[in-house]
């Protein structure tokens, strides 16, 4: 918790959402309790205007039993998760929602939903996850990615997650996000392959390839983080100790930073998936409430920023 304001940093995130509308939101298949919740949480802080999209029945009854309020919501009846997932993409594709939330379906279900080449939501980026995590060790939110979809992702690949973390730190306010490219070294190695993509991503930031952040890799994880370390190592950087994102070089020690920094550092985690037509909304069943609603609190924002963006191009 910040001591002057008595607010935590997802708080903190939340206070822009309160001008603005709650944005209607495809929930797939939110048929358990804890899913169901999330989305009814959301709803009644003015986050999203949740739609819900299961088997009706079901919905109600668990509902009922965890003393739901379900009235004015509305509801869109299918057989089951598999219908939900392309339900709910067939409800953004229309036009009558801004967000994809996942429920209590398996997360690639309904991404299988969302890259169909006929029927999804693709667009010409690469999509990609990121996690915004308050570490109550660290200053200020910080976003890891790609520790959820992409396993071990190209050069080029790494150009759009790099993007897509970049313009959701802007959607979340900050004017020129700091990105820290994280390998097990802080020197340029032929032979470890994810010092040469940071240093290519650092020349691609210069001629205009990324846009909108300042880069800065490779950098070992010491050097990222701490100011100090990377002022003993004689690493002069404007990132170093002050990064808003962490580009991991694959999903595997992404998704360990992720889970080391929760249960050892007791970090919350809220989750996203860009790229897409829209925002995605990834929460799980561990997830805390805080965490479910800083996540919907953060694709409010996106959705908000893309409306934006839509209005200025036209």
């Amino acid at each position: 918790m910040n001591p002057t304001t008595g607010t935590g940093k997802y708080e903190q995130m939340l206070e822009r959402c309160r001008a603005l509308a709650p944005v209607p939101t495809a929930v797939a298949h939110p048929a358990e309790e804890s899913a169901l919740a999330g989305a009814m949480e959301a709803g009644e802080k003015g986050l999203i205007v949740p739609i819900l999209v299961g088997p009706e029945a079901k919905l109600r009854e668990i509902a009922m039993k965890a003393g739901i309020d379900l009235r004015n919501t509305r509801i869109v009846d299918v057989p089951h998760s598999h219908a939900a997932a392309a339900k709910a993409v067939a409800l953004v594709r229309q036009g009558e929602a801004e967000l994809l939330m996942k429920g209590s379906l398996h997360t690639d279900e309904l991404l299988s939903a969302v890259v169909a080449k006929e029927t999804g939501l693709r667009s010409g980026r690469r999509i990609s996850h990121v996690f915004i995590m308050d570490v109550p060790t660290y200053h200020k939110v910080l976003l890891i990615t790609d520790a959820a979809i992409n396993i071990a992702p190209t050069l080029e690949e790494k150009v759009d997650i790099c993007q897509n973390a970049i313009n959701l730190a802007i959607s979340l306010g900050l004017r020129r996000p700091k990105v820290a490219i994280l390998a097990a070294v802080e020197t340029v190695n032929s032979k470890m392959s994810a010092t040469l993509d940071a240093a290519a991503l650092c020349k691609m930031a210069e001629r205009g390839q990324i846009t909108g952040a300042i880069l800065d890799g490779p950098l070992a994880f010491d050097n990222a983080i701490s100011k100090d370390a990377a002022r003993i190592k004689g690493i002069p950087s404007d990132v170093a100790g002050d990064p808003d994102i962490l580009l991991v070089p694959d999903l595997q020690s992404g998704n360990m930073l992720a889970k080391q920094l929760s249960f050892l550092a007791n970090a919350d985690s809220a989750g996203i998936v860009l790229g897409a037509r829209v925002p995605i909304i990834l929460t799980s069943r561990a997830d805390s409430v805080r965490a479910r609603i800083a996540s919907c609190g953060v694709a409010m924002l996106a959705a908000h920023a893309a409306r934006q963006a839509l209005t200025a191009a036209t």
